[in-house]
């Protein structure tokens, strides 16, 4: 998903820091963003609360950064 990379590098976020907060491996992070494995609910839910940002952004389903309610 290009947006999640897109997000990680505007707030200069390593992969290694973002997988470390969702408890996972760099390698298999750096495989969501490639496009190699899917992203799945939970993930999206946790990069949202992470980031403080719409869920909607993330999937790509609106282009406006709206912050969490």
């Amino acid at each position: 998903m290009d947006r999640i990379k897109e997000i990680r590098e505007e707030r200069k976020i390593s992969q290694k820091e973002l997988a470390d907060y969702l408890g996972m491996e760099q390698q298999h992070y750096s495989r969501y963003e490639t496009g190699k494995v899917k992203v799945n609910v939970e993930i999206v839910k946790k990069l949202a609360v992470f980031y403080n940002i719409s869920a909607d952004y993330i999937l790509e389903l609106t282009d406006e950064k709206r912050p969490l309610k």
